[in-house]
C-alpha cells in the first residue's frame, strides 16, 4: 500500500490539485484528490483507456456535455421517506444533473469507438420523464412558474386580475370621496398582505377603514379602505389555493425522484466518474502527455521524462526548458543477487583494474546492463539528482493511477507495485531540503521492513547528516539489503565510497549528473553507467575562493582522491569518445539511407515514365485503328459505287500498313540510342509505337518533334526517336493469312452465330461479318446471338444502331429466331 505520506513527499498532491481545477463539482474534486495508485494492470488500463477514448473524441472536436454541478446525495437522502418532499431551490439542483446524464447519454449512443467508456456501470440514462416536468415547473430563480399545472396558472390568472380591480377599486374611492386632501402621498401599497393607503395621522377619522399600520415617524396611518375588504379577502383566499397547489406540485416532483433515486444515485457516481477522467484528459492534453505501458517484471524506463511541476512552471513562464531524463532500471531475482554477493573481493579488484585500463570485460558489462535493480545516482549540488529521483517517483505515481505520464509512452515503462517507499527529507521540496540524520536513520529502518520484490524505493542523499565513513558503510549496508529482498531502489548521495561498493557489486548500477567541466554548470542530464563528480573545489574557485585555500584542500584530499578524480574523468573521456563515434555511425546511416531513398526516387521515375509511354503507345494505337476503320468504311462506300478492285487493293494496302505500324519492336531495336540532331523531312523510328515515320516539324521548346506515321500525324518527345527500321525498305511479301478476302460471299455466310461468346469476343466478330457481308453485296444478314440474360442481345443492337453500313434491323420472326436473333439489312 502507498501511503498518504508518500504522495505528499512526492507532491503528487499538487499535481492533483491542478488536475482538479478542470473539473466541474465540488464532489468530483474530492474523489480526484482522494485518487490512490492501482496494484492491478486491468484496473489501470481501464482508467488509461477511458482517457484515452475521451482524448480521441477532444481530437475531433467533440467534447463532453459537461457543466457544473451540485452533490444531489444528501437530497436524495432527504425525500427517502415517503411523504417527504424539497423546496424549489432543492429540486433546482437536479436540474443541471438530469441535463447532463440526457445531454451525455445522447453522445454516446451513437458511437462505436468508445467501448470503454460506454462499458462505464450504470450507464448514464436521460430520465426525460423526470426532467420534462422539472424543468417546465421550476424556474432559474428557484421560484414555481406558472406552467406547472393547469390548475397553478388559473389561481394566479385569477389573482393577477383580483388585484388589478382591488387597485382601481381604491383608486375609484379616493377620487370620489375627496379624500385625496387627508392622504399624506399618493401611492398604493400593502402591509401584512393587506392593501392600504397612506393617510396623515391627524385625518384618519376622515377615512372609513381599518389601520393595518403607522409609519416610523408616526405621522402616516396605512389604512385598508373598508369598501375592499370583502376583495381582499378573496384574495387571500385565492393565495391559500396557490400555497396549497404548490405544496401539491412539489410533492408530487419530489415523488417522481424518490421513486428513481436509486437509478439516479447510481447514475451520479457514473457522472462524477466520468467528470474526473476528462478533467485528467484535459491535463495530458494541455501539457502533451502520453498513455504509460506497465509491465509486471518490476522493469523502470523512462524516455524524454520531464516533471510535471516543472513542465506547469515552464506553461507559465517560469522556465525556459525543461530537460528531459532518461532512465533504466531492471531487476533480478532475490536468488540471483545472492549468487552475484558471493563474487569475493578478487573478482571486485580485477573489474575496478580492467576499468582502469579502458578493457572492460563480461562482468563490467553485466554490472552496467539494464538488469541491475539498484541505481546510485551521484553528481555535483543543484545537478538535478533529486528532481532526477522525484520525476521516477511522481510519473510511477501517476502510471499507477492511470494518469498519462509527461514522457515517451512507446519507449518508457513502469512497474505494478505493491508499495513505494520514500525517504526525501522532511517536507522536503524541489527547492529545499530540511532532512536530519536522525529522521532519515528512522524512516530507513521502516521501509527495510516494508520492502519486497514489488516495492520501488527512493533515498535521496543516502548516508548524509553523519561522518562520511560511517554513513557510507551504513548507506551501503543499507543498499545490499534492499537488494536482496528484491526491491528496486534509486538512491542519491555525495558519498565517493558507495560509488566504489556499487561499482564492484552485481545488479547495482551508477548513474550521474552531466555537468559541463568548462563552466562548471548542471547539465540535468543523467549518464547511467557512469558516476557523477561533485566538483566542489572547482565549484568554490568559481565563486570566489581564494586559491591559498583551493591548494590546501586539493593536499587535504590526497593521492587517493586524486586517483578517484582521474578515474572519473577518464570514464567521461571516454563516453565522450564513444558519443561522438555513435553520431559520426548515425551521420553514416543517415546518408546511407537518403542515397536508398534518392535511388528508390529514380526507380520509381523510370517506372512512371516506361508506363506513361506504354499507355500513351496504347492511347495513339487506339487511335490509329480508329482512323483505320474510318477509312476503310470510307473504301467500302466508294466498293459499293462500283469501283472494286481498285478499292479492294486499297485496302489490302491499308491493312499492311496498319500491321507494319503495329509490329512488335526488336531487342534490336530496344538497343538502338535516341536520336539527338533531327531536322523536318528526315525518316525515324517512333521507339514506343515501334514503327517508322516523317519529322515534319521541330518543337523545340517542348523537347518534341511532329511527325507523320502512316496516315495519322503525332507529337513524339526527342527520347522517343530511334534510327529507322532496317527492315523497312525491304519489300515485305503480302500476309495471305491475315489479308482480308473479299470473294462472293455464299449462302452459309448469310448468318453469325455468337451464342456463348463475352460481348467483347461476339463484337469482334461482328465487325468483320458485316463488313464481309457488305462487300458481298449482301442485302440483309442474320446475327444469332441467342437469349440468355439479353446483355450480348443488348449490346449487338446497341452497335447495329451506330454503324455505318446498317439501314435497319428488327427481331427474328418465328422461322427465323425471334428474339434470339436479330436481322440487319445493310445500305446498298
Amino acid at each position: 500500500m502507498i501511503t498518504p505520506e508518500t504522495l505528499k513527499r512526492l507532491e503528487f498532491d499538487k499535481i492533483l490539485a491542478e488536475i482538479a481545477t478542470r473539473v466541474h463539482s465540488d464532489v468530483s474534486r474530492r474523489q480526484l484528490m482522494e485518487s490512490a495508485p492501482q496494484t492491478d494492470i486491468a484496473s489501470i488500463d481501464s482508467i488509461s483507456g477511458r482517457v484515452s477514448e475521451i482524448r480521441a473524441l477532444s481530437s475531433l472536436g467533440i467534447d463532453l456535455r459537461l457543466a457544473e454541478f451540485e452533490d444531489i446525495r444528501p437530497l436524495l437522502e432527504t425525500i427517502r421517506p415517503s411523504g417527504a418532499f424539497l423546496a424549489p431551490r432543492e429540486l433546482l439542483v437536479f436540474l443541471p444533473v438530469l441535463r447532463i446524464f440526457s445531454d451525455v447519454s445522447r453522445q454516446f449512443a451513437p458511437r462505436g469507438d468508445i467501448p470503454l467508456l460506454r462499458a462505464i456501470d450504470p450507464p448514464l440514462k436521460p430520465f426525460a420523464d423526470i426532467l420534462e416536468p422539472l424543468a417546465a415547473s421550476i424556474d432559474s430563480d428557484g421560484s414555481i412558474m406558472d406552467g406547472a399545472s393547469s390548475q397553478l396558472r388559473e389561481i394566479r390568472r385569477a389573482k393577477r386580475s383580483l388585484s388589478a380591480r382591488i387597485r382601481k377599486k381604491i383608486e375609484e374611492i379616493v377620487r370620489d370621496n375627496n379624500i385625496e386632501i387627508f392622504l399624506q402621498d399618493d401611492f398604493i401599497t400593502q402591509r401584512s398582505g393587506r392593501w392600504v393607503i397612506p393617510v396623515r395621522m391627524d385625518s384618519k377619522g376622515m377615512v372609513k377603514g381599518v389601520v393595518h399600520d403607522v409609519s416610523s415617524s408616526g405621522e402616516t396611518a396605512f389604512m385598508e379602505p373598508l369598501e375592499i375588504i370583502p376583495f381582499v379577502n378573496e384574495l387571500e383566499n385565492l393565495n391559500a389555493e396557490e400555497k396549497a397547489e404548490e405544496i401539491r406540485i412539489l410533492r408530487q416532483l419530489s415523488a417522481w425522484l424518490r421513486e428513481d433515486a436509486p437509478q439516479i444515485g447510481a447514475c451520479f457516481e457514473t457522472l462524477v466518474t466520468l467528470d474526473v477522467l476528462n478533467g485528467i484528459a484535459g491535463f495530458a492534453d494541455l501539457y502533451s502527455l502520453e498513455s504509460a505501458r506497465m509491465n509486471s517484471t518490476g522493469e523502470l524506463r523512462l524516455s524524454e521524462a520531464r516533471h510535471p511541476l516543472l513542465l506547469m512552471l515552464q506553461h507559465k513562464g517560469a522556465l525556459s526548458r525543461v530537460e528531459p531524463l532518461d532512465l533504466g532500471l531492471g531487476k533480478r531475482t532475490p536468488t540471483q543477487n545472492l549468487e552475484a554477493d558471493q563474487g569475493g573481493e578478487e573478482g571486485a579488484t580485477q573489474a575496478y583494474m580492467n576499468i582502469r585500463r579502458g578493457a572492460p570485460d563480461e562482468a563490467n558489462a553485466d554490472m552496467r546492463s539494464n538488469s541491475a535493480s539498484v541505481m546510485v545516482i551521484t553528481g555535483p549540488n543543484a545537478g538535478g539528482k533529486t528532481i532526477a529521483l522525484k520525476t521516477a517517483g511522481v510519473l510511477t505515481l501517476m502510471a499507477l493511477c492511470g494518469i498519462p505520464v509527461p514522457a515517451n509512452g512507446a519507449r518508457s515503462s513502469f512497474p505494478l507495485l505493491d508499495t513505494l517507499l520514500v525517504d526525501i527529507g522532511d517536507e522536503q521540496s524541489i527547492e529545499q531540503s530540511l532532512s536530519t540524520f536522525s529522521a532519515h536513520v528512522a524512516r530507513i529502518a521502516a521501509i527495510l521492513d516494508q520492502a519486497g520484490p514489488r516495492t520501488l524505493v527512493l533515498l535521496d542523499e543516502l548516508g548524509a547528516g553523519t561522518e562520511p565513513q560511517q554513513g557510507a558503510a551504513i548507506a551501503c549496508g543499507v543498499l545490499r539489503d534492499l537488494r536482496q529482498r528484491g526491491a528496486s531502489v534509486i538512491a542519491t548521495t555525495h558519498l565517493s565510497e558507495i560509488i566504489g561498493y556499487v561499482h564492484r557489486t552485481p545488479g547495482m548500477l551508477n548513474a550521474g549528473m552531466e555537468y559541463d567541466s568548462a563552466t562548471y554548470t548542471p547539465l540535468y542530464r543523467l549518464i547511467s553507467g557512469e558516476p557523477g563528480h561533485s566538483h566542489a573545489i572547482e565549484i568554490a574557485r568559481r565563486f570566489g575562493m581564494p586559491e591559498r585555500v583551493i591548494e590546501f584542500a586539493r593536499e587535504m584530499l590526497g593521492t587517493a582522491g586524486e586517483e578517484f578524480t582521474s578515474l572519473l574523468a577518464e570514464l567521461h573521456r571516454k563516453r565522450e569518445e564513444l558519443d561522438e563515434a555513435r553520431r559520426g555511425l548515425s551521420q553514416q546511416q543517415e546518408q546511407v539511407r537518403s542515397t536508398q531513398q534518392e535511388l528508390d526516387t529514380r526507380a520509381a521515375g523510370i517506372e512512371r515514365a516506361k508506363r506513361e509511354a506504354r499507355e500513351k503507345g496504347y492511347s495513339e494505337a487506339r487511335e490509329l485503328i480508329s482512323t483505320s476503320r474510318r477509312r476503310m468504311n470510307e473504301l467500302l462506300e466508294e466498293y459499293k459505287r462500283e469501283r472494286r478492285s481498285e478499292i479492294i487493293d486499297q485496302l489490302r494496302k491499308s491493312e499492311q500498313e496498319l500491321l507494319e505500324e503495329l509490329k512488335p519492336r526488336t531487342v534490336e531495336d530496344e538497343e538502338q540510342p535516341p536520336l539527338r540532331d533531327v531536322a523536318a523531312g528526315d525518316r525515324v523510328q517512333i521507339r514506343s509505337l515501334g514503327h517508322n515515320g516523317v519529322v515534319l516539324q521541330l518543337l523545340p521548346r517542348q523537347g518534341k518533334v511532329r511527325v507523320r506515321a502512316g496516315n495519322i500525324e503525332l507529337d513524339v518527345a526527342l527520347d522517343d526517336l530511334r534510327s529507322p527500321l532496317k527492315k523497312e525498305g525491304v519489300k515485305q511479301q503480302r500476309p495471305v493469312k491475315s489479308a482480308w478476302k473479299v470473294d462472293a460471299v455464299e449462302d452459309e455466310q448469310r448468318e453469325l452465330k455468337l451464342i456463348g461468346l463475352r460481348v467483347e469476343e461476339a463484337l469482334e466478330m461482328l465487325e468483320p461479318f458485316l463488313n464481309h457481308a457488305s462487300l458481298g453485296g449482301l442485302r440483309e444478314v442474320r446475327v444469332i446471338h441467342g437469349l440468355g440474360t439479353g446483355r450480348l442481345r443488348q449490346a449487338v443492337r446497341e452497335h447495329l444502331a451506330r454503324h455505318p453500313l446498317v439501314e435497319e434491323y428488327r427481331p427474328g420472326e418465328a422461322h427465323e429466331g425471334r428474339d434470339g436473333a436479330t436481322v440487319v439489312t445493310l445500305r446498298s
